[in-house]
């Protein structure tokens, strides 16, 4: 039978979706609806094949766990604090960054036996990385500039995603360890990869063909 509904696809609003409008451009795809989208949150591509759902990049995983999405398009950062069940089948390559553990310059980190302090967005990566080197911490999550919380005595050291590392120089803070590579990542509901396979295999094979 075929499928008559759309291709539903969730991008994380802001620079990734302006990166993947870009891509599907360079596709072929026609993106005019997503480029002058007004306040709308959902919206036809390619003469309404597709649909394309702007969130926040928790809820792009939270939509195509729940299959209310077929595909998304979200950070290694968000998957990794996360853990959702869904496919993870295309690493875009733009967003690029770094997980990575800070501390004030010039302070050492990983020496003496008291329980060091980590101030964090994401908590789950850091008690991983902790956990795999056998080293017991006490998380503290932050929402708003991490880099203040080691300045405000918070916290022994920070884990954050770095870009080009400013802000940490500018605050008096360093990178003593990468810990994970972070880019864009296509992701797919598990029950849409079985019932709409051919269509989804389609999208990544020209989605491939056409990264940069």
């Amino acid at each position: 039978m075929e499928q008559t509904k759309p291709l539903r696809i969730a991008l994380t609003k802001g620079r990734l979706e302006n990166n993947t409008i870009s891509l599907f451009e360079k596709m072929g795809f026609d993106c005019s609806a997503v480029r002058e989208k007004g306040r709308k949150l959902i919206l036809p591509v390619d003469g309404g094949k597709m649909e394309v759902v702007l969130a926040k990049a928790n809820d792009v995983i939270t939509y195509v766990e729940h299959g209310v999405c077929d595909v998304g398009v979200v950070g290694k950062d968000t998957i990794m604090e996360m853990n959702g069940r869904f496919f993870e089948l295309v690493d875009l390559g733009f967003g690029k960054c770094r997980f990575a553990l800070a501390t004030k310059k010039g302070e050492p980190f990983y020496g003496g036996y008291g329980v060091k302090t980590i101030a964090t967005k994401y908590p789950n990566v850091a008690r991983t990385f902790f956990e795999s080197k056998g080293m017991d911490v006490e998380i503290v999550k932050i929402e708003g500039s991490v880099e203040l919380a080691p300045l405000l005595e918070l916290s022994d050291g920070i884990v954050d995603i770095v870009e080009t590392g400013t802000t940490l120089k500018e605050n008096g803070l360093e990178v003593i360890e990468d810990i994970a590579p972070i880019s864009a990542r296509m992701i797919v509901n598990m029950v849409s990869m079985k019932l709409r396979q051919k269509e989804i295999e389609e999208l990544v094979a020209r989605v491939t063909a056409n990264l940069e």
